[in-house]
């Protein structure tokens, strides 16, 4: 469902669709809300399966399914294989939505900067600074 809500977010991204992108925001963070609650349970759970197969409460998925009698060893494994290829996408496609807000908003910040006439530069300590110069702009009246 987190893969699915981010990629919903990144389609309304890449559309240029923000009227809806706060909406699709706050499905990830109630997606995200809710495995946080089923990692709660899933941990109690861990910890008594892992103290039960004598290894450190603790324990990953992975020693976990190393300990574990068959067939749960196999199913185990090829949970924890699923599981890293899934966190995989979801950070990808994170990282991909973290992008595309970056440009969006420089892209928005710019075109501000463009209707006040001024540059903001960067000054000698880092601080963000306004240039003052003037320029003559061209405006496209169908914005």
């Amino acid at each position: 469902m987190l893969l699915f809500k981010l990629e919903e977010e990144q389609l309304l991204l890449a559309a240029g669709r923000s009227r809806w992108l706060s909406h699709a925001t706050r499905e990830v963070e109630v997606v995200l809300e809710q495995i946080r609650q089923t990692e709660v349970i899933r941990a109690a759970y861990a910890q008594d399966v892992a103290v039960e197969l004598g290894l450190a409460p603790e324990a990953s998925l992975g020693e976990l399914a190393d300990a574990a009698p068959a067939p749960w060893q196999d199913l185990l494994h090829q949970h924890r294989k699923a599981f890293l290829l899934l966190t995989s996408e979801i950070s990808a496609l994170a990282d991909v939505n973290r992008d595309l807000l970056t440009a969006g908003q420089r892209a928005a910040r710019e075109t501000m900067l463009a209707f006040a006439e001024t540059v903001e530069t960067y000054g000698p300590q880092g601080q963000t600074v306004s240039g003052g110069i003037r320029r003559s702009s061209l405006v496209d009246e169908a914005i």
